[in-house]
Parts: structure tokens; C-alpha cells; sequence
């Protein structure tokens, strides 16, 4: 899997990572494999806060193949859309896009916010990279390293490293509160450090689970 970070409104893609207020304590979350909306047909993600407050959703999900899908929408809990993922559908690593919202309207959207593929096209290679964009002085994006993510998504144990070899996203299973049952692969827990971007690492979340 790859992933190329693309940003063409801001002269370094790394000024739009999200400042928590409390910049020493690492964000948890708790993913599930499941729309908020509770009804038959309504296949999504939930993810909660480590205070139980909905933090981000997903509400029109789709587990069929690529082709017969248009988009992925990233809400956040109050249901406000904050990007959209959409597949490359010729494309032998599974390529995704992701676009802000008002991108999304178009047919042809323009400005990516980042490209997400299989880093190998075979199947049981569990590595993405992540290139992130810089402006350069023509107005034209120049790719520059940033992140990759190594371990197997589907056994919900992976991480996500920065370019200096630093960790900043784990991807875990999740056990209940006294730790004495570990829960199934549609309840997982994902923490962040300080100082990065929770929609953009929870975007790459829902690119993992449909390239895996």
C-alpha cells in the first residue's frame, strides 16, 4: 500500500495538524465497525472519545467492490461532512482519494488532500507510505516523505511512523474495561499522539479497511 499526502491550500502540508488543547496527553479512541444510525442497511463506522462522546461517523459505507462505489463521507459526531474518500477505479493497488467537501461536489474534483494505495500490489503486504505536500513557488506540489504505516490492519495491530522513525497513530485490539475479555475485530482501539490531524488518521483508517 502508498499513500501521497496532497494539500494545495497551504504552503506546507504540515501546518494543518490539529493542535489538541492538552498537547501532552495522547487522544484514545474506540472504532466500530458499525453506522451510528442503528438500522438494517446502514453498514459505517462509529468512533468515540475516551469520554463516550461521538467523535467521527460514517453513515453511507460501502463493503461492495470499488466500482459500484461513488464515495466514503467522514462526518464528524454531529454528522458535519469534514472529507470524502473515493476510489481510483483503474488501479492495481487499490488507489483512493480524498477530497474537503466542497471539492466533492464537482465531477472532476481538483485539489486532493491525499492519495492512499497498497504499497505492494501483492495481498499480504501490510505497509502504506505517506508522502506529504509542499507548495512550491510555481503553485505545484512537490512530494516530500512524511509517514508509513507498517503491521496488519486485519488483526487490527499496526502503527503509523512519522519520518523520523517516531510513532504517532497505534492501531490495537480492544479488551474490556477490567481487561479480562479481548472484543472482536469490529470494536478496535486507535490512540494518537500529540499534535496530529485525528480526521486525516481516521480517513487512512477507512482506506485500510478497504484495501486489506
Amino acid at each position: 500500500m502508498q499513500v501521497h499526502y496532497t494539500e494545495s491550500k497551504r504552503e506546507d502540508a504540515e501546518s494543518s495538524i490539529e493542535r489538541p488543547k492538552n498537547i501532552d496527553k495522547p487522544r484514545a479512541f474506540t472504532v466500530w465497525r458499525k453506522s451510528s444510525m442503528g438500522f438494517q442497511g446502514t453498514d459505517g463506522f462509529s468512533v468515540y472519545d475516551d469520554s463516550g462522546r461521538l467523535a467521527f461517523r460514517v453513515d453511507n459505507y460501502s463493503r461492495r467492490k470499488k466500482y459500484l462505489t461513488k464515495e466514503i463521507v467522514l462526518m464528524d459526531g454531529a454528522g458535519k461532512p469534514l472529507l470524502c474518500l473515493r476510489p481510483r477505479i483503474m488501479s492495481l493497488r487499490d488507489r483512493w482519494n480524498a477530497y474537503e467537501v466542497t471539492e466533492c461536489r464537482k465531477k472532476q474534483p481538483n485539489s486532493k488532500l491525499f492519495s492512499m494505495r497498497r504499497y505492494s500490489m501483492l495481498q499480504n503486504v501490510d505497509k502504506a507510505e505517506v508522502s506529504l505536500a509542499k507548495l512550491e513557488d510555481d503553485n505545484k506540489a512537490k512530494l516530500v516523505p512524511g509517514f508509513r504505516i507498517e503491521g496488519c490492519f486485519e488483526k487490527r495491530s499496526c502503527k503509523i511512523y512519522n519520518c523520523n522513525g517516531e510513532d504517532v497513530a497505534q492501531i490495537s485490539r480492544k479488551t474490556t474495561s477490567n481487561a479480562s475479555v479481548l472484543l472482536g475485530n469490529d470494536v478496535f482501539s486507535l490512540v494518537i499522539r500529540p499534535g496530529f490531524d485525528s480526521k486525516l488518521v481516521m480517513a487512512f483508517v477507512i482506506v485500510l479497511d478497504r484495501i486489506r
